[in-house]
C-alpha cells in the first residue's frame, strides 16, 4: 500500500512537472516571441537593409546575457545592452541576435530540466524590461472593444509566478476569449499595459501577503488607466487561501481561488 502511494506520488510529481514545462513554453513560444516578432513596428524595421541579415548567428554576448537573466542581475543585463549599444550595434540586432535566441534557449534549457521555472521567469522579466528600454511594440496592435473578451493576465509586482497566470489563461481561451499575459514585474508597465488597450477583464495573481499592501492601489490605478472605464478586475493567487480578505477591500469585482470559478466568472461577464 506504501509502495503503491510512493509510486503514485512520483506520478502526480511527474505529471505536474510535465504541465509546467508544457506551460513555461506556451508562454515563451505563444506569447513572448510571437507578440514581439509579429509587431509591425518590427516587421518593418526587420525588413531594413542593415537589419535583415543580421540573424545569422547569435552576439558573442550570448551566453553571458542569459546567464545573468537567469540569475535576475538586472545590472549585468543592463550593462551588457549598454556595452552593445556603445560599440554602435543597433537596437535591432540587440533585439534579434541576443534577446530572441536567449529566451528560446531559456525555453530549452526549462524543457531539458537544465534550469528552473524561477531562472525562466526572472530571464524572462529581465527581457521584457529591456525589450521596453529598446522602444519595441510588442502586440500585434491595440487590443479594441469586439464580439471577443478581451483578457489581461498579470502577476502583481513583486513576484513572477506565471505557472497559474497562463493555466488560467489557457481555459480562458477554451472559452473563447482573447488572452494576453503581461510579462511585466512592475506597477507602470503594467499600468502602461492597459493604457490604451481595451480589456474586459484584468486578472492579477497574487502570491505573496506582503503584495497585499499595494494592491488596492494598483487596481485603483489600473482602473483609472485603463481603455476600457468599466473593465473587471479579478483576484486570484495562492495568498487568497491563506488570508480572509473580500474583493472590495482592493477594490477589485471578485477574488477566485481556484480556475473553474475563475471561469465562471468569465462566462457570467461575457454573457451581459
Amino acid at each position: 500500500m506504501s509502495k503503491l502511494s510512493s509510486q503514485q506520488r512520483l506520478m502526480d510529481t511527474s505529471s505536474a512537472n510535465d504541465e509546467c514545462q508544457e506551460s513555461i513554453q506556451d508562454v515563451i513560444s505563444q506569447q513572448l516571441i510571437p507578440r514581439l516578432l509579429n509587431s509591425q513596428i518590427y516587421s518593418e524595421r526587420l525588413a531594413l537593409p542593415e537589419v535583415s541579415g543580421s540573424n545569422e548567428a547569435a552576439l558573442l554576448e550570448f551566453d553571458d546575457f542569459t546567464d545573468a537573466c537567469r540569475q535576475g542581475d538586472s545590472l549585468r543585463v543592463n550593462q551588457i545592452v549598454d556595452s552593445l549599444s556603445a560599440q554602435g550595434l543597433t537596437q535591432e540586432r540587440i533585439f534579434l541576435d541576443l534577446i530572441t535566441p536567449a529566451a528560446r534557449h531559456l525555453g530549452k534549457l526549462w524543457e531539458s530540466d537544465l534550469c528552473s521555472f524561477t531562472d525562466v521567469t526572472c530571464g524572462l522579466a529581465l527581457m521584457h524590461h529591456v525589450i521596453y528600454r529598446l522602444g519595441y511594440e510588442f502586440r500585434d496592435g491595440p487590443t479594441v472593444k469586439g464580439e471577443q473578451t478581451s483578457v489581461m493576465m498579470c502577476c502583481a509586482p513583486g513576484s513572477m509566478h506565471l505557472l497559474g497566470v497562463s493555466i488560467v489563461g489557457d481555459l480562458f481561451r477554451r472559452e473563447g476569449a482573447n488572452v494576453v499575459i503581461e510579462i511585466s514585474s512592475s506597477e507602470q508597465e503594467l499600468v502602461r499595459a492597459v493604457a490604451n488597450e481595451w480589456f474586459d477583464v484584468i486578472g492579477i495573481s497574487v502570491a505573496l501577503e506582503s503584495q497585499l499592501l499595494q494592491l488596492k492601489s494598483l487596481v485603483q490605478k489600473l482602473r483609472e488607466s485603463s481603455g476600457n472605464p468599466n473593465a473587471k478586475i479579478l483576484l486570484g493567487g495562492p495568498i487568497f487561501m491563506l488570508v480572509h480578505v473580500t474583493a472590495d477591500m482592493f477594490g477589485a469585482d471578485l477574488i477566485s481561488t481556484n480556475a473553474p470559478h475563475a471561469v465562471s466568472f468569465l462566462k457570467s461577464f461575457a454573457a451581459k
